[in-house]
């Protein structure tokens, strides 16, 4: 089984280890609740329960279909956002929970990064760079020596690159054109006013929002679509590209060639970011191969669980980012 839970909800999945077949996906609409004690492990087993339960019934004496009359998952992965430094009520409570509700015997619980790195290249060694409105790139050698994370320290303090960068620096631009200052870019600025309405109100429409990320990265789209009639536009997403080959590089396990797969919703710009991405791939990442993601942070899960039910489980335990727990 795998789950993956993160800031828009909740996703569910079962999957035969030998690869053969897996469910569809099965979902909650709504995110779990964080509370003192971090990710409320309560709340996550009110979802993701009756959501295996209707998976396993479906799925319960069906010819060639994952499991079987009265069987539940062997192995389970739960990635979660937050589970390195909000999990530990998940560490505590789902081991247990799991085993004595639907037979979980091996537990793996993951970082949503790694979750998405497994989903993108599997579980060998290599680095991802997992990017939507925030950034975070992940490597390890997965010969034990641990994983090496780089950025993903939110849009105050980092996530150089990522859509809420790029949609910052976007408005920026729009924003200089508007007071006549260097640097600017009138196309932005219609872009802007398009987007946001008349400038003087944008202060209000960010500052005191929640989700202000989101609402900054939601003008990453519009730079792109600049890009190849702005020269502005074109050098925000050249530095974008910098950034996130410099995080890439800063997750590098070590020399040599390795493989660095991009996923997350970012990439989805398509090349006026993958293009300058390519073009200094060569010297900010040498021997380096920039590869798709193979799937999503869901298949990532199940990987995870797979690999831990099959005892091939390389990439590197720590106890925070990743860890198992044997329930047999």
């Amino acid at each position: 089984m795998g789950v993956d839970s993160g800031g828009s909800g909740l996703r569910v999945a079962l999957a035969r280890a030998d690869g053969s077949d897996r469910t569809a996906p099965v979902s909650a609409a709504r995110p779990v609740v964080t509370g003192e004690h971090g990710i409320d492990a309560a709340d996550l087993l009110s979802l993701v329960l009756p959501l295996a339960g209707d998976l396993l019934r479906q799925v319960a004496g069906a010819k060639g279909a994952p499991g079987g009359e009265g069987a539940g998952p062997a192995a389970a992965c739960v990635g979660a956002a937050g589970m390195a430094s909000l999990g530990d009520d998940l560490r505590a409570r789902l081991p247990a929970a799991l085993h004595q509700a639907l037979g979980v015997r091996r537990l793996a619980l993951a970082g949503d990064a790694v979750a998405a790195y497994a989903g993108a290249l599997g579980v060998r060694a290599g680095v991802v760079v997992a990017a939507g409105t925030g950034v975070i790139a992940l490597g390890t050698a997965a010969d034990g020596t641990g994983w090496r994370r780089a950025d993903g320290w939110g849009h105050l303090l980092g996530d150089a690159g990522s859509g809420a960068w790029i949609g910052r620096a976007g408005l920026d631009a729009a924003l200089r054109a508007h007071d006549g200052r260097e640097g600017g870019s009138r196309a932005l600025l219609a872009l802007a006013r398009k987007r946001f309405g008349p400038i003087h109100t944008l202060p209000g429409q960010l500052y005191p929002r929640p989700d202000r990320p989101a609402v900054l990265a939601s003008f990453a789209p519009d730079v792109a679509d600049c890009a190849e009639r702005d020269p502005v536009s074109s050098d925000i997403l050249r530095r974008a590209a910098t950034h996130i080959l410099e995080s890439a590089a800063a997750a590098r396990p070590g020399p040599g060639e390795i493989e660095v797969a991009l996923t997350g919703g970012l990439f989805r710009i398509g090349e006026p970011l993958l293009g300058p991405l390519r073009d200094q791939a060569p010297w900010l990442l040498p021997d380096a191969t920039l590869v798709p993601a193979e799937g999503d942070p869901l298949d990532g899960a199940l990987a995870l669980a797979t690999a831990l039910h099959l005892g091939t489980l390389s990439l590197p335990a720590d106890g925070v980012l990743l860890s198992v727990a044997d329930s047999a």
